[in-house]
């Protein structure tokens, strides 16, 4: 199991949709966060593209000197740059970060976005200019050029001077639920994301993209994007729940609603049908909880509990495919926090990549009392 975290590029607060508890994030903070993310087991981070958002890739590269393990998980955008330009930067990020960079494909899907970044398409078309730019991408990137005549694109003589250190080329990441999204994922990407659903509903997803995948000859894996929220205790981890919306009303849920309305993703229609604008009944499946996808686009559901049923709802995903877990919560840099010392020796993960030396003096987990009494361990199923 990999598990991922969340930089937080778009703002950060303890609670949704006010500025109570919110923070400012700049570059410390962030620095914060990335350095959590490095030290504390994960196998990397997502970094969120859009205009809500701080540009990812500045982000990201502002960040590689400070951490030495964790993986970026950042955006190309078809459409909205060229694939040779998007083909350079990401060999030159692999080659500064030493390997670790990982690509997340994104299309888009709010319409009146797109259409300030200057991108007049409709939903089929994104998706196949989405086709054209990854041909040309992937090319560029595993043989150093690229020539492509296609519908939206045309690349003459293409070349790519300086390759990545990635064979051959950085993994590409991909999430989209329209049947179009599904079909470009098999051809082209090696990790199908699906935003968290049910896993039943999870389950039929993997099975159609993997028949997909099986008809151009290929193999994909898998993963979801949740929030987490993980306390010592079920009854405190519900709790954190609802202070989370503890300020959201009907007119801030109607207001989010009619924007999200306007988006032609089926992923983001999925995802607002599973609490239909209503603060009632929002456990959707045992411990997964939609109450944050009543205000926030994307992602909007999470995984709530104590330690042990956590645990077994991601092993639950693991069961029907899953592999990489994207997680996040608020405000992120506690959580990064939280996330790993309760719920991490419940898992089985992915160890990050160490120097393999082990150190002669191993600092303790908790704080030494009386001079010298090392602090006690608890087993992971208390």
């Amino acid at each position: 199991m990999k598990v991922f975290w969340f930089i937080p590029t778009h703002g950060d607060s303890r609670y949704l949709g006010v500025s109570t508890g919110g923070r400012e994030v700049n570059l410390p903070y962030l620095k914060q966060v990335a350095q959590a993310v490095d030290s504390m087991g994960y196998t990397g981070a997502l970094l969120p593209t859009g205009r809500s958002c701080e540009d990812a890739w500045v982000v990201a590269s502002s960040l590689i000197s400070v951490t030495s393990q964790m993986k970026f998980l950042v955006a190309v955008r078809p459409g909205l740059t060229s694939p040779s330009q998007a083909a350079r930067m990401a060999s030159t990020f692999d080659r500064l970060s030493n390997g670790r960079l990982l690509i997340n494909v994104v299309t888009g899907g709010d319409p009146v976005e797109l259409a300030g970044d200057g991108l007049q398409l409709n939903h089929t078309e994104r998706y196949e200019l989405t086709d054209e730019f990854l041909t040309i991408w992937r090319d560029l990137l595993s043989t150093g050029k690229a020539d492509f005549d296609g519908r939206y694109l045309k690349a003459d003589g293409g070349k790519l001077l300086y390759p990545p250190v990635q064979d051959p080329y950085p993994p590409l990441y991909f999430g989209g639920s329209s049947q179009i999204g599904q079909e470009i994922a098999a051809k082209h990407v090696d990790v199908y994301l699906t935003w968290g659903e049910p896993p039943a509903k999870v389950e039929e997803k993997i099975n159609h993209v993997k028949k997909l995948a099986e008809q151009q000859g290929r193999t994909l894996r898998f993963g979801i994007r949740l929030h987490v929220i993980v306390r010592e205790t079920e009854m405190e981890a519900w709790q954190a729940a609802e202070d989370l919306i503890k300020y959201v009303d009907d007119e801030l849920i109607s207001s989010s609603q009619k924007v999200f309305s306007r988006f032609d993703s089926v992923g983001q229609k999925r995802m607002s049908q599973l609490h239909s604008g209503s603060k009632e009944q929002l456990e959707i499946s045992p411990n997964l909880w939609a109450g944050v996808g009543l205000v926030r686009g994307g992602a909007g559901t999470a995984l709530v509990g104590d330690p042990a049923t956590v645990a077994k709802r991601m092993k639950e995903y693991e069961e029907i495919g899953i592999e990489t877990f994207i997680l996040s919560g608020y405000p992120h840099l506690e959580e990064s926090y939280r996330v790993a010392e309760l719920l991490f020796p419940h898992l089985d993960l992915e160890k990050s990549g160490t120097s393999g030396k082990t150190p002669g003096i191993v600092s303790p987990f908790g704080e030494i009392v009386a001079n010298d009494l090392y602090p006690k361990s608890l087993k992971a199923n208390r």
